[in-house]
């Protein structure tokens, strides 16, 4: 009766299934995994985000394949404001989500079972959104020397006939990892080479650890290049549900690849009329928001910091931005034994590498939003655990 795309194994796992226990129990957890802005206790300004609804064009209906041109606009100030480029508004298409923008590109440039080539660690949510689309992901390799490097050899190792675009993470998630100037021209090269396409996800751009503002591939104009984001990082509102992509590269591709997406958007309208008008007042929140993140996300880095300090055993990965941290631990059982542990036994929830496809065990990841008191309290349980393990 159903199709094999959504052939999935639904039971709960095991580590699912003790977080379920540890909920019906009524037993509080520390939750250093959590990754919804709004759970957080930052500060929003909700009269002014409320208000922004109220706007009486948002009752007529003017269906845009792109979006709104106003909006759009609003995502041209935004670059050019936070990130010194230029772009065209007819390159844009607003989605409600990049993982909608992803199945847009996926089919723009997929015929069923061709490849797109995909980093490994990253973001577990690609394997789904490419099971709906008829894609196969293939995984290319970052590798760990003192901060992530994308390895090369495993690109070329993957690729094939079949391959129709490299995806990429800027920064990771959750490396947290930046990609090089050089690491960009490289990659350029072997799409030039292969007659490929670049998709970047770039959500948590504006997230870097020292302040700098890392350089956007939204202008990348060597090779056809998509690049996704969204208020759901970029001003902590998941809840709004806007996104966009942004279509650059030569003309020669740039038109058609345009052409053919506005045609996929037309047939979807996803994005509601009221949130298009209210994107003012929706990308202003960046202004306030964005500073009180990187401020909780620094300040639980300098506090893991120091709490390693004191456990060699415990290492934090080297990152640059984002909202997360990588600890690497002792491998003396499975990083999903350790974690349905610490959870059962010291109510602290981490998530295990294998989530996020690391290469072997000894891999954990914490949220860096976490409100600081719970963070410091769950790593120090965390490493307490840790201790009691290595006897």
């Amino acid at each position: 009766m159903f199709s094999q795309r959504t052939n999935w194994k639904l039971s709960p796992n095991r580590f699912t299934q003790a977080r379920e226990t540890i909920y019906a129990s009524g037993t509080k957890l520390l939750d250093l995994a959590v990754s919804n802005p709004t759970a957080c206790g930052f500060r929003y300004d909700t009269r002014a985000i409320l208000s922004a609804f109220q706007n009486p064009n948002a009752l007529t209906y003017d269906p845009q394949p792109k979006g709104l041109l106003s909006a759009r606009e609003e995502v041209v100030h935004y670059y050019l404001q936070d990130h010194r480029i230029s772009l065209d508004p007819e390159s844009i298409i607003l989605t409600p989500s990049t993982s909608e923008a992803y199945s847009y590109v996926f089919r723009l440039l997929c015929n069923p079972q061709e490849e797109v080539l995909v980093p490994k660690p990253s973001y577990p949510l690609f394997d789904f959104l490419a099971d709906l689309q008829d894609v196969t992901l293939i995984p290319y390799s970052l590798e760990y020397a003192h901060g992530w490097l994308v390895d090369f050899k495993s690109i070329a190792r993957a690729l094939s006939p079949r391959t129709r675009a490299i995806l990429l993470v800027h920064p990771n998630n959750p490396t947290g990892s930046f990609l090089r100037a050089e690491e960009v021209q490289q990659l350029n090269s072997l799409c030039r080479e292969h007659n490929l396409a670049l998709i970047v996800d770039e959500v948590f751009l504006d997230y870097s650890f020292d302040g700098a503002s890392p350089k956007t591939l939204a202008a990348n104009a060597d090779v056809l290049t998509f690049t996704l984001s969204g208020l759901s990082k970029i001003a902590a509102l998941p809840q709004m549900k806007v996104a966009w992509l942004v279509t650059t590269g030569p003309d020669s591709l740039v038109h058609p690849a345009l052409d053919r997406l506005e045609v996929i958007a037309d047939t979807y309208l996803s994005l509601n009329a009221p949130t298009q008008w209210a994107f003012p007042t929706l990308f202003e929140q960046r202004r306030s928001l964005q500073p009180q993140l990187l401020e909780r996300a620094r300040e639980n880095r300098t506090s893991l910091k120091k709490l390693l300090f004191s456990q060699p055993a415990c290492e934090l990965l080297d990152g640059d931005g984002g909202w997360y941290a990588v600890l690497r631990v002792p491998a003396r059982c499975s990083d999903e034994d350790l974690v349905i542990e610490l959870l059962q036994k010291h109510h602290v929830l981490v998530h295990p590498g294998h989530f996020y496809d690391f290469p072997g065990d000894g891999f954990l990841v914490v949220s860096l939003i976490t409100p600081a008191m719970i963070f410091e309290e769950g790593i120090s349980r965390l490493l307490r655990y840790l201790k009691e393990m290595a006897g």
